[in-house]
């Protein structure tokens, strides 16, 4: 009997959240792909795959030659830590929130520079306004 090894990926697929079942049986690759919506927290997955796992539609296996070689627990705990640190921070609703935050924040320093200038431009003009009508020999 072979060895069934089930792998689910999610991912950010703008703009849903997307869960990817990949099936290996023996040498034959199957796939299955779910749509979450929003993003999905941890027991929200594993709710998902103890109620649905077995309504779930596969695809046409494909062969593949290439076996994984065991890999030891903590190697694969460093992996998956490194993975996770490469994302960077947060979710990429975050990151496009983030991106947003500091795109107001440039829009307004740019605005308050323009009313400053504004400001000191009509400062100077009431001041030349002034010593005109003061030199006008009364």
């Amino acid at each position: 009997m072979d060895k069934v090894v089930v792998k689910l990926t999610v991912y950010f697929e703008n703009p849903f959240w997307v869960g990817v079942f990949e099936r290996i049986a023996g040498r034959h690759l199957s796939a299955a792909k779910i749509t979450f919506g929003a993003e999905p927290k941890d027991y929200e997955i594993a709710g998902f795959i103890q109620r649905h796992f077995y309504n779930l539609r596969f695809g046409q296996s494909v062969s593949t030659k290439r076996r994984e070689a065991k890999k030891n627990p903590k190697t694969a705990q460093r992996d998956a830590k490194r993975q996770v640190q490469q994302v960077g921070i947060g979710t990429k609703s975050q990151q496009v929130l983030k991106l947003q935050h500091e795109e107001k924040r440039l829009e307004g320093r740019k605005k308050n520079r323009e009313e400053k200038q504004a400001k000191a431009e009509r400062l100077f003009l009431l001041k030349q306004q002034k010593r005109k009508e003061k030199h006008r020999g009364r």
